[in-house]
Formats: C-alpha cells, sequence, structure tokens
C-alpha cells in the first residue's frame, strides 16, 4: 500500500517532518529514500525540532549514526557509506532499533531485508527545483496507522497537499 503528499520547499519539507515528530512513538523505525539532496535531512530536522532536540540536526554521512538526545531519543542514520548489510551489526543498527528511541535512517532503502517488518518507508521523488512527492509504504500496524496519521496530518497544512 501506498500513499503520497507533495511539499513544495524546503521548509515545508521541515514542516512535514514537524507534523511527523508528535505522532512517533519509541521503536518507530522510518526509512527514508532519495536522491542526493531530495529533502531526507530537512524531514529529520523538522522531526527533530519537533521532539525538542535543541543541537543542530545535519546529515550523519561521516558519522553513520548520530544521536540525538530527549524525551524521545532519536536515532540519525546514514547508510550511504555502507556497502554491506554484514556493515550494519558494526554499527549496532539492530540493536539501537530495538532501543527506546525513534530510528530515522537516510538511505534506508539501501538494505530493505534489514528493516523491521513494521516500518514505514518514506521514498522522496523531486518534481521540480523545490517541490518534492512523498510516497510512502509500509509493513504493519503500527506503520500503517503511523502513515495514515501523518498524511492526514499533511493534508490539512495549508501548502502541503
Amino acid at each position: 500500500m501506498a500513499s503520497k503528499f507533495t511539499t513544495m520547499s524546503p521548509e515545508q519539507t521541515e514542516q512535514a517532518g514537524m507534523l511527523l515528530g508528535p505522532l512517533l512513538r519509541p521503536g518507530d523505525v522510518i526509512a527514508l529514500a532519495g536522491d542526493l539532496g531530495a529533502g531526507k535531512t530537512h524531514l529529520v530536522q523538522g522531526v527533530a525540532r519537533a521532539l525538542g532536540v535543541d543541537e543542530p540536526v545535519t546529515s550523519p554521512t561521516f558519522n553513520l549514526l548520530l544521536v540525538h538526545p530527549g524525551p524521545l531519543p532519536l536515532y540519525h542514520f546514514d547508510l550511504y557509506r555502507l556497502e554491506q548489510e554484514t556493515e550494519l551489526e558494526d554499527i549496532g543498527f539492530y540493536e539501537t532499533l530495538e532501543g527506546d528511541g525513534v530510528s530515522l535512517i537516510e538511505w534506508g532503502d539501501r538494505f530493505p531485508r534489514s528493516l523491521p517488518a513494521d516500518s514505514l518507508v518514506v521514498a522522496i521523488h523531486r518534481i521540480g527545483e523545490t517541490a518534492r512527492c512523498f510516497e510512502l509504504t509500509w509493513g504493519g500496524p503500527r506503520s500503517t496507522a503511523l502513515a495514515a496519521e501523518w498524511v492526514c496530518a499533511c493534508n490539512n497544512m495549508a501548502g502541503i497537499s
């Protein structure tokens, strides 16, 4: 199954993330897919703001994982530099996903078999210079509910369709 919505600017992409943040619960896994510059980090920045993260949120490309503490810890992965699925064990990927926070995984489509069955996958497609189409797919009851709530929230916000 899939749902879609569109943002028209990086600011709206961040706002979409701010709408997702309050919906998240411990153990939620969001896999982000899209080309370089598609808006994955903007989305994570919005989620982080909604979760009360005060520190700057940047892409963890060279760190692979950045942990942002808070009432609901944010585990921000970037799998771009990994070449093999076995490298996920080296960075504590599986243990972190089972932790007490929420995991947002940039380039999460690189190793789809390693994602929990009940994950939300967000593919971000460029449809213009700043416009982006977000295509959501899910695999279980929690991600189904999360996708429905998020799309509803985005559709109720001015400028996001």
